[in-house]
């Protein structure tokens, strides 16, 4: 499996050297922007798990280019966290939220938890990639067939245990988040959930016997 990729945004490089030292231990792909511009250049082209902005830009500020990723079809799906110097209390953070951060941190944080929260969105991405590549694999199988619900039992039952792993993972993954307060991780684990449950009950319809 190829590393996640992770967007780090900020216009201070101190700031950005801290980031990656808390997050190096991560082991992903770790892509530095030092504007909101730089920041909307690089999701053109490549794939993120979640971005870390600073809110506090000049130019173009965190909020601002969050609007932007927010409005691509390519890039909307894609976690937010905010960082922040300074607190202006509830309603900067709404805006925030307002804005489509799912979390919204300020400094100085607690390395530790920025790095869990992180994980997180890390472990979401890689399952949601695993699940595209078992659903591309199944269209693929079903186009050779020319369209027709007829796979072989061999066929099926890797697929059926390749996507059994997928799910195992995924299961784990959302007990560990049971009970957590961040709405934006709690949703993206339904989603996941949503989608592993349509590919497997497209999988079940492909059984012999099945109607």
């Amino acid at each position: 499996m190829q590393k996640a990729k992770i967007l780090l945004v900020d216009d201070r490089p101190e700031n950005l050297l801290a980031l990656e030292a808390i997050l190096s231990a991560l082991d992903q792909t770790l892509v530095r922007a030092a504007s909101g511009e730089e920041a909307l250049k690089a999701l053109l082209t490549d794939d993120f798990a979640v971005i870390l902005l600073d809110v506090q830009m000049p130019g173009m500020d965190g909020f601002e280019t969050a609007a932007h990723i927010k409005r691509r079809e390519r890039t909307r799906d894609i976690p937010i966290i905010f960082l922040t110097a300074i607190n202006h209390g509830p309603h900067h953070t709404f805006r925030g939220y307002a804005a489509g951060a799912v979390d919204y941190i300020s400094k100085p944080f607690d390395p530790w938890v920025l790095r869990a929260k992180v994980s997180v969105f890390v472990d979401l991405y890689v399952k949601n990639c695993q699940l595209k590549e078992q659903a591309a694999l199944l269209r693929l199988q079903l186009e050779a067939g020319g369209g027709q619900p007829a796979i072989g039992g061999a066929l099926l039952g890797e697929l059926s245990a390749r996507l059994a792993s997928v799910e195992e993972q995924a299961e784990a993954l959302v007990k560990q988040l049971d009970g957590t307060e961040d709405g934006g991780v709690s949703a993206t684990a339904a989603h996941l959930e949503r989608k592993l449950g349509g590919l497997r009950r497209a999988l079940d319809a492909l059984r012999p016997g099945v109607e």
